[in-house]
């Protein structure tokens, strides 16, 4: 049976490979706010952003936001490997979702201190004025702010994280009442 290390160190190593490979390629192939690599023309695209900010440009203008960078990123960091150290050694589903949240905190933090910004490079945008008009009234922006390999493999992990808790207190829930697998009028003791 695998243990929960047979998963998180290759996952967090390959996270971190493939964020860093992808911002280098892009830093070293497109000129920043110019290129764009059309994947889906008029939806997608691949481009070359540098990030001062969060998410959403948070703490942009800010002039401690690189304190509260190393802050959070040692907090977080210190978290994610108790919870990483409390699992029981065959919670492989989770380890891989620590994992993965890990190596997003990481990737763009590697980003903040070699160069104090994050490199951003995929881009969902519309080119459709009445897409554009709509998106305008209900979501209040015409284009997804661009992101990284790092931003979606932290936002994967922290969902499959909530996923594993909400279906871990569900079974519990069941198996507390009486009602889970191997319970019942026709189970053995």
């Amino acid at each position: 049976m695998a243990t929960k290390r047979v998963w998180f160190w290759p996952v967090l190593l390959g996270t971190l490979a493939l964020d860093q490979a992808t911002k280098m390629w892009v830093f070293l192939n497109l000129r920043e706010r110019v290129d764009q690599i059309d994947v889906i023309p008029h939806w997608l695209g691949i481009i070359h952003a540098q990030n001062p900010a969060a998410a959403f440009g948070f703490l942009d203008g800010f002039a401690g936001r690189y304190v509260v960078f190393a802050v959070f990123t040692v907090l977080a960091v210190g978290m994610l490997f108790e919870m990483y150290r409390r699992l029981p050694r065959t919670d492989t589903l989770t380890a891989s979702a620590l994992a993965l949240v890990l190596g997003g905190v990481v990737g763009n933090a590697i980003d903040r201190v070699h160069k104090r910004t994050v490199t951003d490079f995929v881009r969902f945008y519309t080119d459709d004025p009445a897409t554009k008009a709509w998106l305008r009234e209900h979501v209040g922006m015409t284009e997804w702010p661009a992101f990284n390999v790092a931003d979606s493999t932290l936002l994967v992990g922290v969902i499959a994280l909530l996923l594993l808790t909400l279906f871990r207190e569900e079974d519990d829930a069941l198996a507390d009442d009486g009602t889970g697998p191997g319970r019942g009028p026709d189970a053995t003791a």
